[in-house]
């Protein structure tokens, strides 16, 4: 081709090109899907993109995607690219949209029809009836117009009809056009002053409630052994209001200081078991400031009223230790003891109970499988019958766990394991408590006094499998004390408990003993 005929070529492709470029600007920009980052403390941050069309001088925008639970005071509304200089005149966030229980309480003092349904065998009859509308009540869920949401009001409406008061609706009310300042949504309105005209996609995020998730665990395992297979799954829980499409969701964990405005409900929990030999869960974690932060790997639809799992860990032959502990002592709850009392009462101390708590431990490390930031939250756990289904046989919670750190967790009492726990003797020494001065009334400097007890522990195992048993004793009459007589050894755990451990044969029995000695 000769060097004409390329120019041609390269000078249509230059307008073709330049068409496009021209079709590209004039097409309206494309919205981005919404983002939240869930904290497990029953909230959440919002980021939306608000298309914006400012002419120069005062604009009035409206945004109707907010949540039923949005904190006005934590909006924030900028230019993520910082091009396009705006000011916020006015902020006006709206959470009361058109209900039966607004539009009674709009008209509230008017006389409207509700409509009554008679039936008669298979006829039904339609009937208009006109009642006054004295008080609107609830109509069952009410606004709060300090957190723009709804909450279960306990009030009745009252309607007068044929001059007479009913605390009911007399039927389905039919209420007049709604007026000009109704909303459908909840909406976000704002008075900006622009210093030109802008067109750009400006960014908005906002703290809202009612937006949850938890972490939940499932133990496996086997028939018999103590290496058990986990599951995590991450249940993400939206009652905000609103619907998030195909967004993209991060999951903070941590205890975040956040000052909490409403009630804390309970958590809901559920979970599930996932197979084994499956792909990574679609779910990354980093550290994030003080806190741990999880990302799905994917945008997800979050529906409002719904709650959505997802795994986040799968792991295998984790290996796990059975506990037993015997903490035999036992308060009274109806007795309360002054100090003195606990110091010297005969009473104090000697309740006792017979079980024997069973628990399970393993260490969140990489060599036994692990090694992963593992959120607070409930852990189920499974052993396998013979006939390979699963039997629950315990469930408890965790906290945040960072990794390498020991996760402990109660399953109940061990039914073939019996502790008794009994004091044989109890001795009081006040000889050195000092006396009243008879001219002044004081008392007069104290010497030693001294209170010495002596305990019997015996522990029985009734399964076909040796154990051993960690024996806890509180040592609370005091500060000062020491262990003068013994019959097994011990560890200090704390300036106030000893442990023994006790191994125990099938069908065997142990007695322990010990003689403490307090003074002060």
């Amino acid at each position: 081709m000769s060097a004409e005929g390329n120019l041609i070529r390269v000078i249509r492709s230059l307008r073709l090109t330049s068409g496009l470029l021209l079709l590209w600007s004039a097409m309206p920009s494309v919205i981005a899907a919404p983002s939240l980052t869930i904290y497990n403390q029953n909230f959440a941050v919002v980021r939306e993109t608000v298309p914006m069309d400012l002419k120069a001088g005062t604009n009035r925008i409206q945004f109707t995607g907010a949540t039923a639970y949005l904190e006005p005071s934590s909006v924030v509304l900028r230019d993520p690219a910082d091009l396009h200089p705006f000011q916020i005149l006015e902020q006006n966030y709206r959470g009361d949209p058109v209900s039966q229980a607004t539009l009674l309480q709009l008209n509230e003092g008017k006389t409207i029809d509700f409509e009554v349904l008679r039936t008669e065998g298979d006829r039904v009859t339609r009937e208009l009836v006109q009642g006054k509308i004295i008080r609107a009540g609830s109509g069952g869920y009410g606004p709060q117009p300090y957190y723009g949401g709804y909450s279960p009001t306990t009030l009745q409406p009252i309607i007068e009809v044929n001059g007479k008061l009913r605390f009911e609706l007399p039927g389905q009310p039919l209420f007049p056009a709604l007026a000009d300042n109704t909303i459908l949504k909840p909406t976000l309105l704002w008075v900006i002053d622009s210093p030109q005209p802008a067109r750009f996609d400006a960014e908005l995020s906002y703290i809202t409630s009612e937006l949850r998730w938890e972490s939940d665990y499932n133990l496996v395992l086997p028939e018999r052994g103590n290496t058990l297979d986990l599951v995590g799954w991450i249940t993400m829980d939206n009652q905000s209001g609103r619907t998030f499409e195909n967004a993209r969701i991060k999951l903070m964990a941590g205890d975040v200081s956040k000052i909490q405005n409403r009630r804390q409900d309970k958590a809901m929990l559920f979970g599930g078991m996932g197979g084994g030999g499956a792909p990574p869960p679609p779910v990354t974690e980093k550290s994030f400031d003080e806190y741990r932060l999880y990302t799905l790997d994917r945008p997800a639809t979050l529906l409002d009223r719904e709650k959505k799992q997802v795994e986040f860990v799968t792991v295998a032959d984790v290996q796990s230790t059975p506990i037993y502990i015997y903490d035999g002592a036992s308060t009274d709850p109806d007795q309360v003891w002054a100090v003195e009392g606990m110091h010297t009462e005969p009473e104090y101390g000697v309740h006792s109970q017979t079980k024997v708590w069973a628990l399970r431990q393993f260490f969140n490390s990489a060599t036994n499988h692990l090694g992963l930031p593992l959120p607070k939250g409930r852990v189920r756990i499974y052993r396998r019958d013979t006939d390979g289904r699963l039997e629950f046989v315990g469930e408890n919670t965790i906290k945040h766990t960072p990794r390498d750190e020991l996760v402990r967790l109660f399953t109940g009492n061990a039914f073939d394991l019996v502790g008794e726990r009994k004091r044989t003797e109890f001795k009081v020494d006040l000889s050195g408590a000092g006396s009243i001065d008879p001219v002044t009334g004081l008392p007069l400097p104290r010497g030693t006094r001294a209170v010495d007890e002596w305990f019997e522990i015996t522990l029985r195992n009734h399964k076909t499998e040796p154990v051993e048993i960690r024996v806890l004793e509180h040592l609370c009459r005091g500060v000062n004390w020491e262990i003068q007589e013994k019959s097994d050894p011990f560890e200090k755990i704390d300036s106030q408990t000893i442990e023994f451990r006790v191994p125990l044969e099938p069908d065997a029995q142990r007695r322990i003993t010990y003689h403490v000695h307090y003074s002060w």
